[in-house]
């Protein structure tokens, strides 16, 4: 009993050291931030002082910062929807390939693009979707279209870019969790008659529900918050919440309102991925 006890003790003090920087470099800020929304913006002070939801009033009041918040979630959805889909196919074949140093080589080149800034690849999409981008250049060099597309600054234009940004992420999730599952599980139902293709949908796919689970709440989380993306491929017509909370404290210094807009958004974020990961979890185990 003493010596579990000493081992229990040794494990909590080998915790401490990361929980401290937890609590300082995130709960801290965060904490702060919470405090900040519910003050009231000073144009010569920035803030009072004072306790009061003037600015929460506001931000659920104005039909504006409610069109932005639901523009920003169906594009987020969109995006992790289209990034699931592609995802699991790239993650199964990467799982299963038997040569490892072909293996390690789509590794590679899944995780490369996540060396590069988000600023970086959006100025890529940009080259690629404008009016006389790559896009437009083959479309009309094939006659495919009289005139140029309007690509660049639309919500479609955003959710392209944003699954580009978040698929290695699903790509990365889902494949450790389909490393784990036995291939003689594969075996086993193709005995029974199924195609490789319904042994995927009916063997694979409901085993790795986790790493799906998981790869399409880190990609949601990432898409309501995204800032960049938003900012360089939907122009500025396209609002999303990442950059208005920016806007609203670097530009204007409104610090009270811009912390309450980051507030709603962290918990429109947490509260919409653990409803979509309640339901698929009571669904799927």
């Amino acid at each position: 009993m003493q010596n579990e006890g000493r081992t229990g003790l040794k494990s909590s003090a080998l915790v401490l050291p990361a929980l401290a920087l937890v609590t300082l470099f995130l709960l801290a800020p965060l904490g702060l931030i919470a405090r900040y929304s519910l003050d009231q913006f000073d144009p010569a002070k920035l803030m009072l002082g004072v306790f009061q939801l003037d600015n929460y009033a506001k931000a659920f009041g104005d039909p504006f910062y409610q069109r932005v918040l639901a523009t920003t979630a169906q594009i987020a959805g969109l995006s992790t929807v289209i990034v699931v889909l592609l995802a699991f196919p790239v993650a199964y074949c990467i799982s299963r390939v038997q040569t490892e140093r072909i293996r390690s080589l789509l590794m590679i080149l899944t995780i490369l693009p996540l060396l590069l800034g988000n600023a970086v690849r959006s100025a890529a999409w940009m080259v690629v979707m404008g009016t006389k981008g790559v896009a437009n250049s083959m479309l009309l060099g094939l006659s495919l279209v009289d005139e140029p597309l309007k690509i660049l600054y639309t919500p479609t234009a955003v959710v392209i870019a944003l699954v580009s940004v978040l698929l290695p992420y699903a790509i990365i999730t889902m494949q450790s969790v389909i490393d784990s599952i036995p291939k003689s599980l594969e075996e086993a139902g193709q005995s029974l008659g199924y195609s490789p293709f319904r042994t995927v949908l009916s063997v694979v796919l409901p085993l790795a529900m986790p790493g799906v689970v998981a790869a399409a709440a880190i990609c949601f989380a990432l898409g309501m918050n995204a800032y960049a993306t938003p900012v360089l491929i939907g122009g500025p017509k396209m609002q999303m919440m990442g950059p208005l909370v920016y806007e609203q404290i670097a530009k204007v210094s409104n610090w009270p309102f811009g912390s309450t807009l980051a507030c709603i958004l962290m918990a429109a974020t947490v509260v919409l991925t653990v409803i979509s990961t309640s339901y698929l979890t009571r669904r799927y185990f």
